[in-house]
């Protein structure tokens, strides 16, 4: 039996792995796409390099444990739907990105948990209650300020934030459907495919090379902070409980706001934050309903 010092030690690592991958990862890895569009690279071209690397990432990290066996799945079509989702979801995150500052879309971007509450009705059978419906209203409302008129989101632009958050949302739905039929390697390596093969295809027509040294760091560290970036989630869930570990998933916002301000000059409003700090509220409030919920159904797989 595992004791209660070992589950603490476990929960800190998770909580530690997340904090790193939000903080700094992730708001690193937007910053490098960002500045990588400024100097007129392509989205292809800047999605097939974080592909390649993601992908030997993923490649190195789990064939000499799995063996060629990792890519058999028992579900090739949602897995392939689940990785064009992906592809989607990426593509019009970096469209915005081009338009949007980095704290922004970032704190636009947190409402994809709030549709997979709504998505998961429908999709996967699940029961919501008032109380995670009325979170769910909060948080959406917490967007429309962010989005509000006169704010920096407008247009088009936030039609695509709010684009790139469904296909993210459906994304995680297809997530949880996957993780009691195939192991986490197996979706972990069909994620970034269909990107890698689109891209590939594409790659000749929009090649345009680098022509300095921090422009090639920038490509290489899209794979790096991508793939990298993935594997501490695996690693952050593998150690604690959803409902210990995903709320630091916010701490994106204090790293985006951060890089935002030093890389870009980005100065974000106080309706921003305001904006942000009811979607964050809402969501942590989720999740401890669903933490909660859960206790009462007993143990829960999560990729």
């Amino acid at each position: 039996m595992t004791t209660a010092p070992a589950r603490f030690d476990d929960s800190l690592r998770g909580i530690l792995f997340m904090c790193l991958v939000a903080i700094v990862v992730f708001p690193l890895l937007n910053a490098l796409v960002k500045f990588l569009l400024t100097n007129d690279y392509s989205i292809v071209q800047i999605m097939w390099m974080r592909s390649v690397v993601h992908m030997a990432w993923m490649l190195g990290l789990f064939l000499p444990y799995g063996g060629l066996r990792i890519l058999r799945s028992n579900r090739p079509g949602l897995q392939l739907v689940r990785s064009s989702l992906q592809l989607v979801a990426l593509v019009l995150y970096i469209i915005a990105l081009s338009h949007v500052s980095l704290t922004a879309i970032t704190m636009a971007f947190f409402t994809a948990p709030l549709m997979v509450v709504a998505l998961s009705v429908p999709m996967l059978g699940e029961r919501v209650g008032p109380r995670r419906w009325a979170a769910v209203a909060v948080g959406f409302a917490g967007a429309a300020v962010i989005f509000r008129p006169g704010g920096e989101i407008i247009h088009w632009s936030f039609l695509l934030v709010l684009g790139a958050a469904a296909a993210y949302a459906l994304f995680q739905i297809q997530t949880r459907q996957l993780a009691a039929q195939d192991d986490y390697r197996t979706t972990a390596i069909y994620t970034i495919i269909v990107a890698l093969v689109a891209t590939t295809a594409a790659g000749p027509f929009f090649w345009t090379w680098p022509t300095e040294l921090t422009h090639w760091g920038a490509f290489i560290g899209l794979g790096v902070f991508g793939g990298g970036g993935h594997f501490l989630v695996i690693k952050a869930y593998q150690y604690g409980r959803a409902s210990v570990v995903g709320p630091f998933d916010y701490g994106q916002l204090l790293g985006a706001a951060v890089v935002g301000f030093l890389w870009f000059g980005d100065v974000v409003d106080l309706w921003t934050w305001l904006g942000a700090g009811l979607i964050v509220a809402s969501g942590i409030y989720i999740a401890r309903r669903e933490a909660v919920q859960g206790a009462g159904r007993g143990p829960k797989a999560h990729l």
